[in-house]
C-alpha cells in the first residue's frame, strides 16, 4: 500500500516516513522545493515535489495513492496571519479535496490539542488525572493565538470534507518531544532551558507526548479510527515547573528560580505585545497570556479505540529530545558534560 506524507520534512512528517516504512508501506515524501531533507536523507521514499498552497501541484502527489497523511502546516505565532491561513486552513482544503479526486481511501490529519482552545475553569482549573477531551472545542479570541487557530479551522476544513464523502480521521498531539525536532533548534523549551535562556518561569502545566507515541497514533487511527473523529494522543501531564526542572536537571544547570504568579504574568502580557511585532516576542507574549492554565489532556478515548499502549513517560522523550540537540550541536558538548 502506498502513502503520501505531506509535511514529510518535519519533525512528525520524518517520523511518521519512518514508521510507515517499518509497517511495509511504500511511501511517498511531499516537500517543498526550499525544504531541508535531512531527516529524510537515509530513507527510501519517493520524494515528490508539491506546494499546499499551489492546488495543482498536489494532483501527482495523489496518483496512485490508498491512503494520505496530511502532517504540513505552519509552526508557531510569528507569521503574517494570511500566510498562516493559505497555508494551514486553505492548504488542508485543497489536499482533502485532491485526495477526494483522486480515490483516497482515507486520510489521517494531524491537527493539534491546541486546536481544543484553553481549559474551562479559568487559570489553575483542572488537575493531572482530569484534563481537557476530544469534545472540547475551540473558546479563545483567535487573534490571540492564530497557530491553534487555523489548526481549528482546518479540522473544521476535515469535516466539510467528510460531509463530501472523504474519510478523514484526525489525531491531536499534545507537546511532542524526541529527536529530529529540526524546526525548533532556537524555540524548543529544551534548548531554551539548557542555554540558561529563561529567566523565569509561569505557573502552569501542559502534556508532554513522545514522537514515537504520536508515530504510533497515526498508524492506528488510520486502521481503527472512525471517520470524521478526533483523537487526542497524550502522554504525561506535568505542571511547567516540573518540565523544566526535568530538562535542567539533564543539561546540569540550574533552573529559574522565579515563578511569576499567574496573575503578574497576564498583566505583563500586553506591554510585550507592543514590542512584539519589532522583536521576536510573540511565544514569550503567548505563554504569559496563558500563565496559570493547566492544558492538561485525557487521553483515554485515543487509547480505548485506537487500542494503544502506556504511552512513554515523559522522561524519555526529553531525553531523547536533549540528547538530539546535543547531537547536532544545538547544546554544547559542555553542558551535556555537566
Amino acid at each position: 500500500m502506498r502513502a503520501l506524507v505531506t509535511g514529510a520534512t518535519g519533525f512528525i512528517g520524518a517520523a511518521l516516513c519512518r514508521g510507515l516504512l517499518a509497517a511495509g508501506y511504500t511511501v511517498r515524501a511531499l516537500r517543498r522545493p526550499t525544504s531541508n531533507m535531512r531527516l529524510l536523507e537515509d530513507l527510501p521514499v519517493e520524494r515528490v515535489e508539491g506546494d499546499l498552497t499551489q492546488p495543482e501541484s498536489l494532483d501527482a502527489a495523489m496518483q496512485d495513492v490508498q491512503v494520505v497523511f496530511h502532517a504540513a502546516a505552519m509552526l508557531g505565532d510569528d507569521h503574517d496571519a494570511g500566510r498562516l491561513y493559505a497555508v494551514t486552513v486553505e492548504g488542508s482544503r485543497s489536499v482533502f479535496l485532491a485526495a477526494h479526486q483522486a480515490g483516497v481511501q482515507r486520510v489521517v490529519l494531524t491537527s493539534s490539542a491546541a486546536a481544543l482552545g484553553v481549559p474551562q475553569g479559568g487559570p489553575l482549573a483542572g488537575t493531572v488525572r482530569s484534563g481537557m477531551d476530544e469534545n472540547h472545542t475551540w473558546n479563545y479570541p483567535p487573534q490571540s493565538w492564530p497557530y491553534a487557530y487555523a489548526k481549528y479551522l482546518s479540522e473544521l476544513e476535515a469535516q466539510r470534507a467528510v460531509a463530501a464523502g472523504l474519510d478523514v480521521v484526525t489525531v491531536n498531539p499534545t507537546l511532542v518531544m524526541g529527536a529530529g525536532d529540526i524546526y525548533r533548534h532556537n524555540t524548543s523549551l529544551v534548548v531554551q532551558v539548557a542555554q540558561r535562556k529563561l529567566p523565569a518561569l509561569v505557573e502552569g502545566g501542559l502534556n508532554v507526548v513522545h514522537v514515537a507515541d504520536v508515530v504510533a497514533g497515526h498508524l492506528a487511527a488510520l486502521e481503527r479510527g472512525r471517520r470524521g473523529e478526533r483523537y487526542l494522543l497524550a502522554g504525561d501531564n506535568l505542571t511547567l515547573v516540573e518540565l523544566v526542572k526535568k530538562i535542567a536537571a539533564l543539561a546540569g544547570v540550574e533552573p529559574p528560580t522565579v515563578v511569576l504568579p499567574a496573575g503578574v504574568a497576564r498583566r505583563l502580557a500586553l506591554p510585550a505585545s507592543w514590542f512584539s511585532q519589532y522583536l521576536t516576542l510573540q511565544s514569550a507574549v503567548l505563554a504569559l497570556r496563558m500563565a496559570g492554565r493547566l492544558f492538561y489532556v485525557d487521553g483515554r478515548k485515543a487509547s480505548v479505540e485506537l487500542r494503544l499502549g502506556p504511552p512513554r513517560p515523559a522522561d524519555e522523550a526529553i531525553r531523547e529530545a536533549y540528547d538530539y540537540f546535543v547531537s547536532v550541536g544545538t547544546i554544547s558538548a559542555r553542558a551535556a558534560d555537566r
